[in-house]
């Protein structure tokens, strides 16, 4: 239907800005668009905490009334709670009405299938209107709360009896993983020191993408002033989650895969752990020393994830904090990641800090720039880096002994992200400036420095 915009339509997901562009008739449209591409007999469904996910989740499933579908509400669960659900008991889809780590006045829902493979929102948009009227069959709607089995499940990936008595700052960011860390810490020694755990769909104390600078404030000083042993912070949904050192400062997204795939190789040695294009050069340097095998993928968890799947991967994981598990249905979860941090701290006896003090060697930059023409710069910077190791899978990457780069154009936006490391600062100013020097001045837009932990 045209009055939905085509711009919802992501990637991997659908998502826009409630009311203007998702609202309830247009969940509907979504939920009959859907039923025709996917025909599903048995489906769960759950919600986050926005203010607007009940009325839509209410729009969906009054959309499949009289289709021969049985629907199962989850409730108020974070994103992993469902992957898991569908995994388990071999439901043949499964959908979450959320918006991830998006501001408040967005919405959403994502689709997996069977075998929790996430179904494209872009795959959805042509049978718009296609669906066929409802034959009266009886739709049964039921309810099932699945925390308590799914946190049984999450505690698998540990050895509770190795875990420490820690004491850890756990910011929920008024999202979804304040419902569920409560009753995971009663089967722990651990100390939780609980931020912002009141569900709030308004996200009132930070916002809710946890890799951005202000977001990260709140917990690091909280761990600071807690003589905490380390903290965590999770994303509107909870299934991304980024950690905070007993120093407060916070680890990088793709140092942290770096600490759970040190924790997951001495379980499962030899396995692949795939990381994206822009993580940094020590990952796969890493993976490599402890046995591992690197599976390099371009940016995007569909992926991460898919390279587990064809590869006989154990771990994934991008910057953005996303962490997916081969045991976890290859799908990803906060919850799993906080685990295995606990169980490796726990290990280790030795504070975070000097855990990951020599996973992240070298110095690093991330910038972005709004440019109308992206291919012409980029065909420009590979003329003049036409000595480095070259490749093409995700933007231009050209690689040197002692420094890298990585340029790549937004799928949706007029931007181009340029990812820059080497293994001195000298040595990252001196190129960057002179890549930078390709861009016109005014379109920088974002810059994110790069040696922290």
């Amino acid at each position: 239907m045209e009055s939905i915009s085509k711009d919802i339509f992501k990637a991997y997901d659908i998502r826009g800005l409630y009311p203007t562009e998702l609202n309830e008739a247009g969940m509907a449209e979504i939920a009959r668009a859907y039923y025709a591409m996917c025909r599903p007999k048995n489906l769960v469904i759950g919600r986050d905490a926005r203010l607007s996910s009940a009325q839509l989740k209410t729009a969906f499933v009054d959309a499949l009334r009289g289709y021969p579908v049985t629907i199962t509400d989850l409730g108020l669960i974070p994103s992993e709670v469902m992957y898991f659900a569908v995994g388990k008991y071999g439901y043949d889809a499964g959908a979450m009405i959320t918006a991830s780590h998006n501001p408040a006045d967005y919405n959403g829902i994502r689709f997996v299938d069977q075998d929790v493979r996430m179904i494209p929102g872009r795959d959805i948009r042509p049978y718009l209107g296609k669906a066929d009227a409802p034959a009266n069959s009886s739709s049964r709607l039921l309810t099932r709360n699945i925390i308590p089995e799914y946190i049984r499940h999450a505690l698998t990936f540990i050895d509770r009896t190795k875990i420490r008595p820690l004491s850890v700052v756990v910011d929920a960011g008024n999202g979804m993983a304040g419902t569920v860390i409560t009753e995971l810490a009663a089967h722990l020694p651990i100390k939780v020191i609980p931020l912002f755990f009141e569900l709030d769909g308004r996200f009132p104390n930070r916002p809710p993408n946890p890799v951005l600078p202000e977001a990260r404030t709140a917990c690091c000083q909280r761990v600071r002033d807690e003589h905490a042993d380390f903290g965590v912070l999770f994303d509107g949904d909870a299934d991304r989650a980024m950690f905070i050192t007993e120093k407060g400062e916070w680890i990088r997204g793709d140092i942290s895969l770096l600490l759970l795939a040190k924790q997951l190789l001495k379980k499962y040695p030899g396995k692949g752990v795939s990381y994206n294009v822009v993580c940094s050069r020590a990952v796969p340097e890493k993976i490599a020393h402890w046995g591992g095998r690197p599976l390099r993928t371009p940016v995007g968890f569909v992926n991460v994830s898919g390279a587990l799947r064809k590869y006989d991967g154990i771990l994934g994981g991008e910057t953005s904090a996303h962490y997916c598990f081969r045991d976890n249905y290859y799908a990803d979860s906060g919850l799993i990641a906080f685990l295995t941090v606990l169980g490796l701290l726990s290990e280790a006896n030795q504070p975070l800090s000097r855990l990951v003090a020599d996973f992240n060697p070298y110095h690093r930059v991330e910038e972005y720039f709004t440019v109308s023409d992206q291919q012409s710069i980029v065909r420009t910077i590979e003329e003049k880096y036409a000595d480095g190791k070259k490749d093409r899978l995700d933007g231009l990457t050209v690689e040197y002994d002692d420094w890298w780069f990585n340029v790549r154009p937004s799928n949706t936006e007029p931007i181009l992200r340029l990812t820059i490391e080497a293994v001195t600062e000298a040595k990252l100013q001196k190129h960057l400036t002179d890549l930078e020097d390709h861009f016109p001045a005014e379109s920088k837009s974002a810059i994110i420095v790069g040696k922290q932990h």
